[in-house]
């Protein structure tokens, strides 16, 4: 099992990129760039378990620890992503504590948690390392809790302290919208926010992580106390340069 724990907890600035496109050509191009960590969106991305389990192989070879985003915060989904084998699960919009338990325990085998057991997967090497992974999975796999919300922010001290919760990682795009702001991350007001998440993470002695647009912003997240940094995605990254080599034949078009 790939892990990331160790590494959280010790602070490494860790480069991620987010993989939305349901590719395992993207995920294989992401793990062969030597990214820490991707993001593999099954929230808001167009991939399905079929295509998460594509990725997932692609990823295999590489040293690249894959993180699964499910939709929602609800069991059953855990279980599915889980049995196939990533290194962890980003959970979207966790706004209280007890949410925030709802997901750890959803992370774990039992008695600590409600995870189903299972040998036959592919987590469990198809049942010929089921016992290992069985007494590793609990400590080893990486629970990543989302605050996208107003109202995560102002219980980010009580989601902080759940036990078993490993990274905050702040939503953009979501948080400003919910603060009314859209997409204004340097608004005095979302940048006291992220400044509250980040203090919050680190007194609870868990890592804070943000998704930023580029690289041009690394340098000014790092200084702000961050460490599990995604930048960008395979979407963005291809569409840009699409219309990056799509305009430079704008001059020899006829002009209407």
């Amino acid at each position: 099992m790939k892990t990331l724990k160790k590494r959280v907890i010790n602070g490494e600035i860790l480069a991620g990129i987010w993989l939305n496109l349901g590719s395992s050509v993207t995920a294989e191009m992401a793990g062969r760039a030597g990214f820490d960590w991707v993001l593999i969106d099954q929230e808001h991305g167009i991939g399905d378990q079929e295509t998460l389990l594509h990725q997932l192989q692609a990823l295999e070879a590489s040293q690249t620890a894959a993180i699964v985003r499910i939709a929602w915060n609800e069991a059953p989904q855990f279980k599915r992503a889980l049995d196939l084998g990533p290194s962890g699960i980003m959970i979207p919009y966790v706004n209280t504590a007890e949410e925030a338990r709802m997901a750890v325990a959803a992370m774990r085998y039992p008695p600590q948690g409600v995870r189903g057991a299972a040998k036959f997967h592919r987590a469990a090497g198809y049942s010929i390392d089921f016992d290992t992974y069985f007494a590793e999975a609990n400590d080893k796999l990486l629970t990543i809790v989302q605050i996208e919300t107003v109202q995560a922010v102002e219980n980010v001290e009580k989601i902080a302290a759940v036990e078993g919760v490993d990274v905050l990682f702040v939503g953009p795009l979501d948080l400003s919208v919910s603060m009314g702001i859209p997409q204004q991350i340097d608004h005095p007001d979302f940048r006291s926010a992220i400044k509250r998440v980040v203090t919050a993470s680190h007194e609870a002695g868990k890592a804070a992580g943000i998704l930023i647009p580029s690289s041009e912003r690394l340098a000014l997240t790092v200084s702000d106390g961050f460490t599990f940094i995604a930048v960008g995605s395979d979407g963005g990254i291809f569409a840009s340069g699409m219309r990056d080599i799509s305009g430079s034949f704008a001059k020899y078009r006829p002009h209407g």
